[in-house]
Order: structure tokens, then sequence, then C-alpha cells
């Protein structure tokens, strides 16, 4: 069973190819999602949306706190160096508590709109604990990217996954599912637009 069970529930919503890759080869600070990888986005960024991706877009965002790696907080490698606060700008779209996995301690950055970036340093498990704390019984979200969600499901500690599969192929890039082999995937959902599925995955560790 999931391990979370009787605590707020912990979900990540993420998008992928249809040959399976959350992002494209080769990304840059020019390119945070690689080559080609921002049309696996395009249901959810390029207006107008459909009805069913609207709502869906409410629900990325509508949890009591979120997790990420540091990848997706932005480009900087090793020690933090200048003023840089995320890919989103000022106001970005969680106005909730994220917590970014790093290697290397930052003060929390306050943001518009009430999101606040907190850096955790020591591990999937602190991050998610203090995750706890700050939703309390609301749901956590486990943004991204990739790599986060990998270890999010090695360590058993994600309930449901919930993947928007666009109708593009990449061929190479950042594989979603790499080496999760201790997990068993039921969907028990599914929903789609003209440019989306939109999959949702109970996760259960035998």
């Amino acid at each position: 069973m999931a391990v979370s069970l009787g605590m707020s529930k912990v979900s990540s919503y993420i998008a992928v190819s249809l040959d399976g890759y959350a992002a494209g080869p080769n990304q840059s600070v020019d390119n945070p999602l690689g080559e080609g990888g921002l049309r696996v986005h395009g249901w959810h960024i390029e207006p107008p949306l459909d009805p069913v991706d609207e709502a869906i877009n409410e629900e990325i965002v509508g949890h009591g706190a979120f997790i990420m790696g540091r990848n997706m907080f932005g480009p900087i490698r090793g020690e933090w160096e200048g003023d840089w606060n995320g890919w989103w700008g000022p106001n970005p779209p969680y106005h909730g508590p994220v917590f970014v996995l790093t290697h290397y301690p930052r003060e929390s950055v306050v943001m518009e709109g009430g999101t606040t970036f907190h850096f955790v340093t020591d591990g999937v498990e602190s991050a998610l604990k203090q995750a706890r704390e700050a939703a309390g019984d609301r749901s956590i979200s486990v943004a991204g990217g990739a790599s986060t969600v990998q270890q999010f499901i090695r360590a058993g500690l994600l309930d449901e996954l919930h993947t928007h599969v666009a109708p593009v192929v990449l061929n190479a890039g950042e594989p979603l599912l790499k080496d999760v082999d201790n997990a068993v995937l039921e969907p028990i959902n599914v929903r789609s637009s003209p440019r989306a599925t939109h999959i949702t995955y109970r996760i259960t560790y035998p």
C-alpha cells in the first residue's frame, strides 16, 4: 500500500512526450526544457486552453505545499550566485511554500502572491516532512523534474502520479520513469483533450 495512508496525499503532475520524456535533450539556460521540450507543455501554456486542460492547470497548483528539484528551480549549479529566484518571475504560480532540493544552503526567498521558496539540503524525506508540516491537512505536490519524481518513487513516498501525455515524440531527453521498478502503477482515471491525454496512476509498493 502507499506509505502515506492516513496522511496528506503526495502527488506529482508532470507532462511527458509519447515516448516518455519529461524534457528534451541539451537543456540549457536559454532552453530549460531541452530541444523540443516546450512542445510537451503546449496543452497548458498556449491559449486558448481546452476546458479539460484548464481544469487540470488549476489542480496542478491547488496543493498545500510543493517540492521540486534544483534543476526545476533554475539553471545555477554549485554554490548559489546572484539573485536567481526561479523561472516564473516575481509572482510564481504556486502561492504557497515550495521546498527546493539542493546540496547548497540558502536562505528562504519570499515572493509575491504567497510563494516562499525554502531550500532543503538533507534529502527527500526531510523535504517531505517539512512540506507536511507546512501543508497541514492539504495535499503535497512533487512538482518535478523527472529526477525528483524518480527519487520519491524509489523511496516509496509518492501516492499518485498524474501524467499529461502530449502527442509529441522527442526521441531523446530526460525520461520520466527510470529505475523505478519498486513501484506498481495502476491507472485509475483518464481525461483527454485534443492536446493531451491525462492519466492518473495510483502507486503501490509491494
